[in-house]
């Protein structure tokens, strides 16, 4: 009564903090993709604060001393809350009350001391639930677990469980695993465990009642014992016969499965437990970390009936007086019987042949972890003699085992041999050649050191793990096989398909695997599985293209393990990021397609540029301003050197036509350089023909004439317009009438020319058409003396 009145208390004030108390609850953000939030051994002293959509949540091992009734609000998706390990002793009644999806509740190892049913009203999806090794006395009254009708696993009671009451488990109907921690049990009424049906595996911690209180013990084990439940007892101290009278209400209800763990039994023991099993139908005898004290004397129960043991399974045996302990010759009642032995980590290192050949009925033997080596492992399968006739399971996995060749050999005459597992040893070659069973279907090689894969391998094989070698390469065919294991090597690339052509699964994780595509599964005919996770992946364009649609399902090989596990290697910027996560740009994956495009643009741009250049007479343009600056430069020289006077050596230069030559020659020339009795002074003509310094750049003469000259006289014409000197001339003069201004040039049309027959990029020539008033050579030769009378005023008027 004092005990509920505190906890009452407790909850009040667990109440009032929780009202009063502000939001200041630290965070967890160690939450994966799966929304699996583990927050163990992260010193909290209360229920963080986390994603609300969590799936599971890891409390176990922290500093948490009470629950509130906000602390778990909001997490109504949660399915596993684990707060195994805190010092919880408050739970508020509507603590869990959100929780309605959660199907998994840890609260073992804490200091509850008691329990409340109101903790467990709502949680309708409760599938198990492990309240071990807390302070509480009994289960308390209303039953805690009433309404939870989906609960398949139960575990409870602990050092200070006292009683044990019917009403206490009421609601429990049918359980697939129930464990009881009651070496205390001072009370307990029978049929309390009784009531529940069909019962699963029961484990039991009674090791007090077996030695202080059989009746009890008694009573626990004729409620949970049923023919096909199987029974464990754990922390037993057999000793003499009486400890194990208990077992005999489990022998009288015939069960068939019995296990001990964590026990200490001498030769009277084992006897008395041959003795109690006498004629029941147990088919499997468990035992596990067990230590026997004796020397292995049982032979005096070589009365009793155990033909129906199947199933010897032994792991972690510890022999204290190993060199005085006894050859089991003398147990032939015992092991002529069994169809399955396991003696697993229990340092034997030689089972003699003579003990062997009484296994007759053996079909599944199992000595992993043992010290067998290559010559006791010939002791043990009798050489060449035939022995283990039945045998088709063999596990010689994690010995010092050196030789495939022996082993071999050893087994080839077990002619049933279909199973057999060599893995953990210390192989580092593989022979040429091998003789096996020819009804060898699995083969395990696993974490040896095999660099190299040879013909020594059976070819009838269906399932071959060789994973976590040293291996590069695999170039042997085997029809056969179904299944191959290859993770944890130094792949590069898949094996070839073609040597497997009924191959469904492939395991190749944690190699050094860079890339695969639809080309290398395309080679496996009847692929249906692939795991190729946790490779040093090239992310390329192809290979993530090709990977996403294998998470999609689109092609016909399944990837089973997680997409995580698919992670980049490189390049650089995408190292450690998800495949599934990587967005790879246009640049990237289509390289060739984005420069060919670009390069088509970009030469339709250079086009258009140039023909808009040459549209706009833009190369001419430069080409002129080159040879002009070119031409200006030899100019200042030429002035540098030469005084203005001399420069200026002409009164015009004269720009023709080869064509109009005649005209020049026999109109122009005598007219103007031949002494007039009107004009005392005759003036000077410059003409290519006669003045050009022959040898010298056909530029620097055109220049030279053009700045030597007071004007330029062009001579208008179809020819003048079609010839290329003139045209040279024409362009140079262009640049000349920017710096002389647009009376330095005197126009003289010798035929009716249009402005339009210009060519348009000399537009300063064309706008001195349009501007300035120009002469026509006249017809009429009454009309030729005022020609000439103008010509001589123009030639002459920047004097006058």
């Amino acid at each position: 009564m004092r005990g509920s009145c505190c906890t009452l208390l407790l909850v009040l004030l667990s109440s009032c903090t929780a009202l009063s108390a502000d939001d200041g609850r630290s965070s967890c953000s160690r939450c994966d993709l799966q929304l699996s939030c583990n927050c163990s051994h992260a010193g909290l002293s209360r229920v963080p604060t986390v994603t609300g959509g969590a799936l599971s949540l890891d409390l176990s091992f922290n500093n948490i001393t009470m629950v509130t009734a906000a602390d778990l609000t909001g997490h109504a998706s949660l399915r596993t809350l684990d707060l195994h390990g805190n010092s919880l002793s408050v739970i508020h009644p509507s603590a869990f009350d959100s929780l309605w999806s959660l199907e998994e509740l840890d609260l073992s190892d804490n200091q509850l001391p008691a329990l409340n049913h109101s903790w467990f009203r709502k949680l309708e999806a409760l599938q198990r639930l492990n309240l071990l090794n807390n302070p509480y006395r009994y289960l308390g009254s209303p039953s805690v677990f009433y309404g939870l009708i989906r609960l398949r696993r139960l575990a409870f009671g602990g050092p200070a469980l006292e009683e044990l009451r019917r009403a206490d488990l009421c609601g429990v109907t049918q359980l697939e695993e129930l464990t009881v921690h009651g070496n205390n049990l001072s009370r307990y009424e029978s049929g309390t465990l009784a009531d529940i049906w069909p019962l699963g595996r029961v484990t039991l911690k009674l090791h007090g009642l077996f030695s202080t209180n059989e009746t009890l013990a008694s009573a626990v084990l004729a409620d949970v014992s049923y023919p096909e439940t199987p029974i464990i007892l754990e922390d037993l101290h057999l000793i003499g016969s009486q400890s194990l009278q208990p077992l005999r209400e489990s022998a009288r209800r015939r069960v068939r499965h019995l296990s001990f763990r964590n026990v200490s039994a001498s030769d009277e023991s084992i006897i008395d437990l041959l003795v109690v099993m006498d004629g029941v139908p147990l088919s499997y005898l468990h035992m596990e970390d067990v230590t026997l004290t004796g020397e292995g004397r049982w032979e005096k129960a070589n009365w009793t009936d155990q033909r129906s043991i199947d199933e010897f399974f032994i792991r972690n045996v510890l022999v204290l007086d190993v060199f005085k302990f006894t050859s089991f010759l003398t147990l032939k009642f015992l092991l002529t019987y069994p169809r399955r032995v396991s003696v697993i980590n229990s340092r034997v290192y030689v089972m003699p042949c003579q003990s062997s050949q009484l296994l007759v009925n053996l079909q599944y033997l199992d000595l992993s972890d043992n010290l067998l080596t290559d010559l006791t492992l010939a002791e043990t399968l009798c050489g060449r003699n035939k022995t283990l006739e039945e045998l088709r399971v063999l596990n010689t996995s994690g010995n010092a085992l050196q030789s495939l060749s022996t082993v071999s050999r050893l087994v080839a005459k077990l002619t049933k041999l279909t199973h057999l597992d060599i893995s953990r040893n210390s192989y580092s070659f593989m022979p040429s050649s091998c003789s096996w069973p020819s009804t060898l279907r699995f083969l395990n090689i696993s974490r040896a050191k095999l660099t190299t894969i040879s013909p020594c391998l059976p070819t009838s094989l269906e399932v071959l793990d060789l994973n976590n070698n040293d291996l590069s390469a695999f170039t042997l065919p085997l029809p056969a096989l179904r299944e191959l294991y290859l993770s944890g090597n130094k792949f590069l690339r898949l094996p070839s398909g073609k040597l497997f052509p009924n191959l469904q699964t492939l395991t190749i994780q944690s190699n050094t695997l860079n890339t695969f595509g639809h080309s290398d599964l395309r080679s496996y005919r009847r692929l249906q599985t692939l795991q190729a996770g946790q490779n040093k992946f090239i992310c390329s364009c192809d290979f993530v293209t090709f990977l996403r649609s294998q998470f999609k399902g689109d092609g016909d090989v399944k990837l089973t393990d997680e997409g995580d596990s698919y992670v980049c290697d490189s390049p650089l910027y995408l190292q450690g990021e998800p495949v599934g996560r990587v967005r790879l740009s246009v640049f990237i994956c289509q390289r060739v397609l984005f420069v060919s495009v670009c390069c088509g643009l970009a030469l339709f741009v250079w086009i258009l540029i140039c023909f808009l250049l040459w549209k706009l007479h833009t190369f001419w343009y430069l080409k002129m301003t080159w040879a002009w600056l070119k031409a200006k430069r030899s100019s200042k020289v030429r002035k540098s050197k030469d005084s203005l006077e001399a420069l200026l050596s002409f009164d015009a230069f004269v720009s023709y036509s080869e064509r109009d030559a005649g005209w020049v020659e026999n109109f122009l020339v005598p007219e103007l350089e031949e002494p007039r009795e009107t004009d005392s002074q005759p003036l000077t003509l410059c003409l290519h023909k006669r003045d050009f310094i022959p040898g010298q750049w056909i530029v620097d003469n055109i220049m030279s004439a053009i700045e030597r000259s007071r004007r330029t006289i062009f001579v208008l014409s179809e020819n003048f317009v079609q010839s290329d000197w003139c045209r040279y001339e024409l362009d140079f003069s262009h640049f000349w009438l920017f710096d002389a201004g647009g009376d330095a040039a005197i126009l003289i049309l010798l035929e009716p020319l249009a402005k339009d027959n210009v060519p348009k990029r000399f537009c300063k020539l064309r706008k001195l058409m349009s501007s300035t008033t120009y002469l026509e050579w006249p017809q009429e030769e009454e009309r030729r003396e005022e020609f000439w009378r103008s010509l001589r005023s123009a030639l002459k008027g920047e004097d006058d």
